[in-house]
């Protein structure tokens, strides 16, 4: 008896291997599909290694403490005038933000510098948003160098790189730069609007001598708001000084970094429809896996809440960090350390604050 039974169980075998193949390892192919930015994000730490560290630079800064004592405890001197800064910046959509940046570095730039396209990243078309609200800046306007960069416009069923298109207006943003009367020897910060350096960091580097050639800037990072400080990773902002071979970038220059140095603040908008327009135009515009994303209830209950508006894990090198970063950012009731201009115009600017996270659709 104990061959037959045998026989019969080596018979049912191959409907179970063929339930397998057939059912479940095609849901397992479907689900990895479905979820593989999330699956990639999660071994992150295990394919990809993270970029050498900087070198942080100490940043000393206390009010009323005089520029040259500042000076020497960088370990540099002061200079007998400051030199000159230019602000240099390429404009999508940030109105608000913009507003807050110029307020606040006014009295330090020397000259604005700002690009914008009639296209975005994606190569959607865009107003001139800068251009059809200059009144705002009415106060700067003796110091802004505007530009505008006739961007391609995508056909369908074609595809272009959004950071082709982004280098492209970084490569005309040095041009401009060059037109706006910037010298050898001068300031250049270089950053998105919306990574905003703190004034003192400006001005310590504009009045002070044997500064570095070029440094990145600290920024503490927040999101949709000051009610939510995710860390202190922002890194890309950088000021450096001016010269023959200077060219606009937005990327890593050098291993210097200077600690503590402003804020970023991302996708920091007053409008929900601000919020879809970025989302579909900068080039991380592939993040939108699906339409229900850019739906106007979804992404007003995840600012109130500090989530993630790409259903997305962090993008961290060790597990310890991811697992840190898991879930909602925390909020944090302190408007202490931030921009002046904000401060100043608190109820213009709720929506930046803790507690403003309700936000008009339009």
């Amino acid at each position: 008896m104990a061959p037959r039974h045998l026989r019969l169980a080596s018979r049912r075998v191959p409907f179970k291997v063929l339930f397998i193949l057939l059912i479940f390892v095609p849901i397992c192919v479907i689900g990895i599909l479905i979820h593989a930015q999330h699956i990639s994000y999660l071994f992150r730490p295990l394919w990809d290694s993270p970029p050498s560290p900087f070198k942080h630079v100490p940043h000393y800064y206390a009010e009323n403490v005089s520029m040259e004592h500042l000076c020497l405890l960088h370990g540099w001197s002061l200079r007998s005038e400051p030199r000159r800064v230019f602000d240099a910046i390429i404009f999508s959509n940030e109105l608000d933000i913009l507003e807050i940046r110029w307020r606040e570095l006014h009295p330090y730039i020397t000259k604005f510098v700002i690009l914008e396209s009639n296209t975005t990243f994606t190569g959607i078309p865009k107003p001139l948003f800068f251009d059809s609200n200059r009144f705002r800046f009415a106060f700067a306007k003796e110091k802004i160098v505007h530009g505008v960069f006739s961007g391609r416009i995508t056909t369908r069923g074609t595809y272009e790189s959004p950071f082709g298109l982004e280098f492209e207006q970084r490569r005309a943003m040095t041009g401009l730069l060059r037109d706006s009367g910037i010298s050898n020897g001068d300031l250049v910060i270089m950053s998105d609007a919306d990574e905003i350096p703190s004034p003192h960091t400006v001005k310590l580097l504009q009045w002070c001598e044997e500064i570095p050639h070029a440094i990145h800037l600290e920024l503490k990072h927040y999101m949709y708001s000051f009610e939510f400080p995710v860390d202190y990773s922002s890194w890309r902002a950088t000021i450096q000084i001016f010269g023959p071979q200077t060219g606009y970038r937005h990327s890593r220059q050098t291993d210097l970094i200077l600690s503590d140095s402003g804020w970023h603040c991302s996708f920091c908008f007053r409008r929900l429809q601000e919020f879809v327009f970025k989302m579909t135009a900068y080039s991380h515009a592939d993040r939108v896996r699906r339409k229900g994303f850019l739906n106007y209830s979804r992404i007003q209950k995840l600012i109130c809440r500090g989530d993630d508006l790409f259903d997305m894990l962090p993008e961290e090198y060790t597990f310890r960090e991811l697992i840190k970063k898991m879930g909602p950012i925390p909020h944090s009731a302190s408007a202490v350390h931030l921009p002046a201009y904000l401060i100043e115009n608190a109820d213009k600017f709720r929506f930046l604050l803790p507690g403003g996270c309700l936000r008009t659709r339009e």
